[in-house]
């Protein structure tokens, strides 16, 4: 192990549950539930755009991404740069109406959003069953990716770094609440921008300049200087589906929709599309730029999910990588806390107190059942993470997709469509899962493009069809007989 990267790692952490002690000591007073899950609706206009960037950029952005920008070349950066309009997608089509509403249904989570709009239980447990499915992959991945990190970076064996990674974030994340979630995510944004500038710099002065580097690249493989990438991986119809996948279908993902129910005034919101989408800017840049270009610097890297942490060690001095091993630890970290606090939400507030609505009022068992929740949820991925595939963004996309199939109609069309209704929404979140499954699953790209494009259509057509019959029976039962 290499204590001098170890010790600023060792740091960091020390302030993450600094932090954590402060948001536990600001959760003593007011509703639990909206102060454990919400920050009781909080956040200022920087703080709203760190954390949602920090949500979204996870370890696909700063482990997965940069190792697909490594494999394929300088195409897969540009590619990366479609998901700039992510924050302002969100922002601007959820935004003050999702806010509003879920103050007038007093909503803590997507799925009281939900049934304040459909009035359907089943339609809740059905989104309740599909999200702690999708987040436990999509968790899956980030304690994977932090524990290669780990691995690679300081020298600490794969099981060690997942125990060490997994332990950590499931106890602040219980700990703290969401208001320790967001107050890291404000720190973590910070320090990933700082830590993508540093390295970008870094690996461009290792590979001799940019001219230099891109040179290099040409010189192992053509393609990696080509608009299409290596192994011609960057079609139209792969760029459309990749564009709808991290992209506009971010609309539809629960930890982030969240984001949007927990800020303070419009003010807010408008500060935070600006700063989030410059953030995201730079760090999508400069995180798959670096990657891209590692390979000038590290041509023969076997698992390209270690090309970042292996350019750490390999372009800063020691010190210096263990400072900016937090950034990538910080993406890691500040996704899986929003996935766990919205995992242990849907089933305290969603599953639990919806059988048993009498327990509302007893706040010491909540208290004890919401943290008691996390931390065993925690503790389940980091099982599930113990033997890891090669390249985790393929998995991440997956669970990435499997959640905009089943949320993403449902949420923008029961906020836009007056008329929608319980059974349209139903029958889109039916057909999203079982058709992004079965696509997935055998691996089936119709006309090239993929599997969340056509699941997507589908469940916009069974979103309407569904809406029509429950149109109809509601007429016919409102006539006399």
């Amino acid at each position: 192990m290499q204590t001098e990267v170890i010790l600023p790692l060792i740091a960091y952490l020390l302030l993450v549950f600094g932090l954590s002690v402060y948001a536990y000591s600001r959760r003593q007073s007011g509703n639990f539930l909206s102060e454990y899950f919400l920050g009781n609706r909080s956040m200022g206009g920087f703080v709203l755009a760190m954390t949602l960037t920090a949500t979204y950029i996870s370890a696909s952005s700063f482990i997965g991404g940069p190792g697909a920008a490594y494999k394929y070349g300088l195409g897969w950066v540009l590619l990366a740069m479609i998901q700039l309009p992510a924050v302002w997608l969100s922002l601007g089509v959820l935004g003050k109406k999702f806010a509003i509403l879920a103050r007038r249904y007093n909503a803590i989570t997507l799925n009281d959003m939900l049934y304040g709009r459909y009035q359907s239980r089943l339609l809740v447990w059905l989104a309740s069953l599909s999200l702690l499915v999708a987040f436990l992959g999509a968790m899956t991945v980030q304690f994977i990716g932090g524990a290669r990190l780990l691995e690679t970076a300081a020298g600490i064996p794969y099981d060690t770094g997942l125990l060490i990674f997994g332990i950590s974030i499931a106890l602040y994340t219980a700990f703290g609440g969401f208001r320790a979630s967001v107050l890291n995510d404000a720190m973590q944004g910070l320090v990933m921008l700082i830590g993508t500038v540093l390295l970008l710099v870094a690996v461009i002065h290792a590979a001799g300049g940019l001219h230099s580097a891109v040179d290099k690249l040409q010189q192992i493989d053509p393609a990696l200087v080509s608009p299409q990438g290596g192994e011609q991986i960057l079609s139209l119809p792969f760029m459309a589906s990749f564009w709808i996948l991290v992209c506009f279908g971010v609309i539809g993902l629960p930890h982030t929709a969240v984001r949007c129910i927990s800020y303070k005034d419009s003010k807010a919101v408008h500060r935070g599309i600006i700063l989030g989408t410059m953030v995201v800017a730079v760090l999508m840049f400069g995180m798959h730029l670096a990657g891209a270009l590692g390979r000038a610097v590290l041509p023969d890297l076997k698992i390209p999910d270690q090309v970042i942490p292996t350019l750490m060690i390999t372009v800063l001095p020691p010190y210096a990588a263990g400072i900016f091993l937090a950034a990538p630890m910080a993406a890691i970290m500040s996704t899986i806390n929003a996935q766990l606090l919205q995992s242990s939400a849907t089933i305290v507030k969603d599953l639990y107190l919806g059988v048993r609505p009498q327990q509302m009022q007893n706040e010491r068992l909540i208290k004890r059942f919401s943290s008691l929740t996390t931390l065993i949820l925690g503790l389940l991925v980091l099982l599930a993470a113990w033997r890891p595939p090669e390249m985790i963004i393929w998995l991440n996309l997956l669970a990435f997709g499997g959640l905009e199939a089943v949320f993403l109609w449902p949420l923008v069309l029961g906020l836009y469509w007056e008329r929608a209704n319980a059974q349209g929404a139903l029958s889109s979140m039916v057909t999203g899962a079982v058709c992004y499954t079965l696509l997935a699953s055998f691996k089936l790209q119709l006309a090239g493009l993929h599997p969340i494009v056509p699941s997507l259509l589908l469940s916009l057509l069974a979103f309407y069809i569904g809406n029509v019959v429950g149109e109809k029976r509601r007429v016919a039962s409102s006539l006399p007989s």
